[in-house]
């Protein structure tokens, strides 16, 4: 690798650095004044991409500057009709009620742009006028490169001036440092955050759409965005325009380091730098937050507040002769129905009973902890490979199945470690960077995971190869660890976890070890996490990348917010919903994932309590 090359690698990430920051300046813009958690940002980008291409495919190549800019016109209105419908009823909502709301917009625009597009890759056009190299020395850089690095230094002192220099920006700072203060000044608070939101959802629309001669449009562009788009927020400070300009620049160099280095041999071991490109953000971001919790130009947080929520009491209580009525019918339903029915359902109720472990596992973390988690796939992911690998080398299927929680448990026990020293959004972005530096290393290490492809052939013994009797082996396995995770939640080690979630400065002064206290929480659900994923090894026979991926974590999220994360039942009732939903719609519908998030924003909306909330409701209106 020459120093020349090298040199051209590290001026071709400028291009990637200014594409990163328009992504996340919009992001960045919209938490620091609306403390949303917006995960539909990524979406908002797609439809730039989209927006764009259909405008260009209209009118032709000359016409791409008047599509960008329609383009990001586009994702202003939407993003102004969201905040305005559905998310302004959200913002005194957990941030993982507004993660739902946002996932199921997600589902929405994804099939929304299947409708109007189908399913191909639409190519950008080539800019007229951009389609050379510049040369600068012995270096050459596209053309349209070199505008995308100009691009984003004039979108940083724009915003930079927009908020420092005009009455609009000084109502934008003093909502992002005292929402109640500044509306009893006399600000309108609902106007303001439609405009905040508008102008970041416009922004990732230009983003999509300036990055469209780069990268095809598709319908799988918007999870990683956001990915991304939450990493350089969260480097570079929740709220900081320049944080997040300089946290794409490291990131983006950093990737460009990888792909020009190649593949060096260290220490007599030949390392592939350019595959760690999938892991670089994240790797970034773990060591940023592991030495500086606020991120490169954050604040330090303030104190905790120190009363519980009262959805949160509900868990503390004790299930009285109604509650056991309710567990006797839900299992004997849940049991004797799939037995009755045909083989089809008994392996979806299979599916039903390893979702609703996982779902209980993040539902000890998320209502018992008070400990966000975007990432709670890796345990899950860990466990099935645990299982699949210890099965492959012939071990018996008991010692298999222990080995997964086991796995998965020392697995979060390390990054647990690593997480309990930040909370809230900079936790759950740290959960997530260990999630997909996982998945990375399942995905590519082929030689111990199968790569891409996964390990198969990985069956249960014959006692257990019958369909029926998996279903009930596994109902016995997932009923006795939802009663010892029960039994953990009303001990005395429970109680201790709900007083560092409730007043971590109380706990401490009670002689409680807060941090440490989290960290054991954090490794208990890894390990109950794990179990699921040993489960469901060998209910599918197979194991692949996808249990490890961000769909997977987001998924057990809104199961946990669907069923209701203060009901005891919760985890059944919202992976119940989640996995029969899925299912039928995903055989009866071909926009299913829209319906699923229609329903979805419906429950955020008019029960935000979940469905174990909406029961509670009824009894207490019934008495």
């Amino acid at each position: 690798m020459t120093l020349a090359a090298l040199a051209a690698q590290l001026v071709n990430g400028l291009a990637s650095a200014s594409a990163l920051f328009l992504l996340a300046a919009g992001l960045t813009l919209i938490f620091g004044v609306t403390r949303i958690v917006n995960f539909a940002h990524g979406s908002l980008y797609m439809v730039g991409a989209y927006g764009a291409w259909a405008l260009v495919d209209r009118f032709g190549p000359a016409s791409f500057w008047a599509a960008v800019a329609a383009a990001t016109l586009l994702g202003a209105v939407l993003g102004a009709l969201a905040e305005r419908g559905v998310l302004r009823r959200l913002y005194d909502a957990p941030e993982m009620l507004q993660l739902t709301a946002t996932f199921a917009f997600v589902l929405i625009t994804r099939d929304a742009l299947l409708w109007l597009f189908g399913a191909e890759d639409r190519l950008g056009p080539r800019v007229p006028g951009l389609a050379g190299t510049l040369t600068l020395g012995p270096l050459t850089l596209p053309q349209y490169d070199a505008v995308l690095v100009v691009a984003g230094p004039l979108v940083l002192v724009a915003l930079t001036l927009l908020v420092r220099r005009t009455r609009f920006g000084l109502y934008v700072r003093a909502a992002a440092e005292n929402r109640v203060v500044a509306g009893a000044l006399g600000i309108d608070e609902a106007r303001l955050f439609t405009l905040v939101f508008a102008l970041g959802a416009g922004l990732a629309a230009l983003a999509g759409a300036l990055q469209l001669p780069r990268e095809p449009a598709n319908l799988a562009m918007d999870l990683p965005a956001v990915a991304d788009a939450f990493v350089v927020t969260v480097v570079g400070g929740l709220g900081s325009i320049p944080g997040a300009f300089v946290a794409a620049l490291l990131i983006a160099e950093v990737k460009a380091l990888c792909i020009g280095l190649g593949t060096q041999t260290i220490g007599g071991v030949p390392i592939a730098f350019p595959q760690l490109t999938l892991v670089a953000e994240f790797a970034v971001m773990a060591v940023v937050l592991t030495l500086r919790p606020q991120g490169l130009f954050g604040r330090v947080a303030t104190a905790l507040p120190t009363t519980t929520l009262p959805e949160q009491r509900a868990l503390v209580a004790r299930g009285g002769r109604a509650t056991l009525l309710a567990a006797a019918a839900i299992a004997l339903v849940g049991i004797a129905g799939p037995l009755l029915a045909d083989e089809y359902v008994r392996v979806l109720a299979t599916d039903i009973l390893v979702a609703t472990l996982f779902a209980a596992s993040l539902q000890w973390l998320l209502g018992t902890g008070g400990l966000t988690s975007f990432g709670h796939a890796a345990y899950f992911g860990v466990g099935a490979y645990a299982a699949a690998l210890a099965a492959r080398h012939g071990w018996p299927f008991a010692a298999a199945l222990a080995w997964g929680p086991l796995a998965a448990l020392v697995w979060a026990a390390l990054c647990g470690w690593f997480a309990v020293r930040s909370h809230g959004v900079y936790l759950a972005m740290l959960t997530l960077a260990f999630a997909q530096i996982t998945w990375a290393a399942a995905f590519q290490w082929d030689a111990v995971t199968g790569g891409s492809n996964g390990l198969f052939g990985l069956w249960p013994p014959a006692w257990l190869a019958d369909r029926t009797r998996y279903f009930l082996f596994t109902a016995v396995v997932v009923g006795g660890a939802w009663s010892g995770l029960r039994a953990i939640t009303r001990g005395r080690f429970g109680y201790a976890v709900r007083a560092t979630r409730d007043s971590p400065l109380r706990a401490a002064a009670s002689g409680i070890p807060v941090r440490h206290t989290q960290w054991r929480a954090f490794v208990i659900a890894g390990g109950f996490a794990g179990l699921a994923g040993a489960l469901y090894t060998f209910a599918k026979g197979s194991i692949g990348p996808d249990a490890l991926a961000i769909p997977r974590s987001v998924d057990a999220i809104v199961m946990v917010l669907l069923g209701g994360l203060a009901s005891w039942f919760g985890p059944l009732a919202g992976a119940g919903v989640f996995t029969w939903l899925q299912d039928t719609l995903a055989r009866t519908f071909d926009y299913w994932r829209a319906a699923l998030g229609a329903l979805i924003l419906a429950i955020v909306l008019l029960f935000p309590g979940g469905i174990g909330g909406a029961w509670q409701w009824l009894r207490a209106r019934s008495r």
